[in-house]
């Protein structure tokens, strides 16, 4: 099971601020690649070796008093549906207010752990300030400055301390696909088309949320998991909600699946919300097939499909080398295709390439078109192997690591992809020293 937190608390707690120090902690440490775009609303880190989602729930300031609360309320009860734990954020120099005894009296209502957090404690004077959020009868309050990053050690050993034992269980042996995609993007009809297909698919087993459903498949000579992800727009009938709550459910859904087969639709082409969707995957190092949805909707020559291939893999560039399949689920077009290469990309992502063939066939191309020279400084890349880790990683031994590039790293993933089967796998490049 996937850890995901989210930070709750009114605007203007510092519930941004914290959100960018636990995430840039991740971003530092382990996420090397350029291109991929944290949104505000949700992020990896991690403390301790343990790696956890993060979720911001903040930004509603709109309307009158009433109308405000309303909009704390559904988004903190989202949170609540979704996340493992829950960080409640306060702002030690305005004290509790009414909107803080609102979130508090939800909080209180959960089962989940709950940590009171006291913000922007930059003072001594002001722990003694925090005391009165011991009020609300949650427990422990953790003091911090988000800014400084001031008592956010003992507050994240605390967190990882909520997280539930399993939560890095052992590798399951059967394949999960997750199907994700924005709301009326078709992933209700994908999965009506292949569960209908044939009836002997079937142990339901629960999800871990309300509407998320672990579903085996085993026909076609397929055996697999599907994570269910429809059922989003159902829930959240206000507008302002839909692409915050979708993004929460496909975090859910991609942290738990070992590829995730992405719906785009096809009139609308890759908008914000589905790039949103793709590089959390990508980030997350799951495996990665798109599928153009309603394509029997559209009105087509003999260059639509190659014009709208074009235009996703501009948009997702630097990550290109991704499987795109023109899909109908109604008429269940290519269904079955995109089920089989969502099995190869799956084999692939699983599959150690041997560390001899790995040296045999990078080092002579390393040899040829060598780093370039750094303030008259050669780097020479010495050893090359795949880290044994869940996601697909390469560490490169050389004499100056720091001196190797981004323009470099893209060409070695270039000739990683060109010599080794990677389609639809995020590759991850780490440069060592020898």
């Amino acid at each position: 099971m996937a850890n995901i937190v989210a930070i709750v608390g009114r605007p203007n707690v510092g519930k941004s601020t914290l959100f960018n120090r636990l995430t840039e902690r991740r971003d530092a440490i382990v996420d090397p690649q350029s291109g991929v775009t944290r949104d505000r609303h949700y992020g990896k880190a991690e403390w301790t070796g343990k790696e956890f989602s993060v979720i911001d729930t903040g930004g509603y300031t709109v309307g009158s008093d009433d109308i405000f609360e309303e909009a704390i309320k559904r988004q903190v009860q989202l949170a609540i549906d979704e996340a493992t734990s829950i960080l409640f954020l306060l702002d030690v120099t305005t004290g509790i207010t009414d909107h803080d005894e609102a979130i508090a009296s939800f909080l209180r209502k959960t089962k989940k752990p709950v940590l009171v957090v006291a913000n922007k404690v930059d003072t001594n004077d002001r722990i003694f300030q925090a005391s009165e959020f011991y009020s609300f009868g949650l427990g422990e309050v953790y003091c911090i400055s988000s800014t400084n990053g001031g008592g956010t050690g003992d507050m994240l050993d605390a967190l990882i301390a909520t997280f539930p034992p399993g939560a890095e269980e052992e590798e399951e042996e059967i394949p999960r696909f997750a199907v994700v995609g924005k709301p009326n993007v078709g992933k209700s009809s994908l999965i009506n088309a292949l569960l209908n297909e044939e009836r002997n698919i079937v142990t339901d087993m629960a999800g871990t949320t309300r509407d998320s459903l672990l579903t085996r498949y085993n026909s076609f000579g397929f055996d697999f998991y599907l994570i269910d992800t429809a059922g989003i727009r159902k829930r959240s009938k206000v507008h302002e909600n839909v692409e915050f709550y979708s993004v929460l459910r496909s975090i859910r859904s991609i942290e738990e699946s070992d590829v995730c087969i992405q719906l785009i639709d096809a009139k609308e082409g890759m908008q914000k919300q589905d790039l949103n969707i793709f590089f959390t995957a990508v980030k997350s190092g799951k495996g990665i097939v798109l599928l153009v949805n309603k394509w029997d909707l559209i009105e087509k020559d003999s260059k639509t499909m190659q014009a709208m291939d074009s235009a996703i893999r501009d948009k997702i560039a630097p990550f290109t080398d991704v499987p795109i399949i023109f899909t109908s689920a109604l008429s269940k077009q290519r269904i079955h295709k995109a089920i089989e290469t969502a099995v190869e990309v799956y084999e692939e992502l699983r599959t150690r390439i041997p560390t001899s063939q790995l040296n045999e066939v990078m080092l002579p191309i390393i040899q040829s078109n060598p780093p370039p020279a750094y303030k008259g400084k050669f780097v020479k890349i010495k050893y090359i192997m795949q880290l044994p880790t869940r996601k697909k990683a390469f560490a490169f031994y050389c004499n100056l690591p720091q001196y190797v590039k981004e323009p470099y790293k893209r060409f070695l993933e270039n000739r990683l992809r060109e010599h080794f089967p990677l389609t639809g796998i995020p590759v991850l490049l780490f440069f060592r020293k020898k």
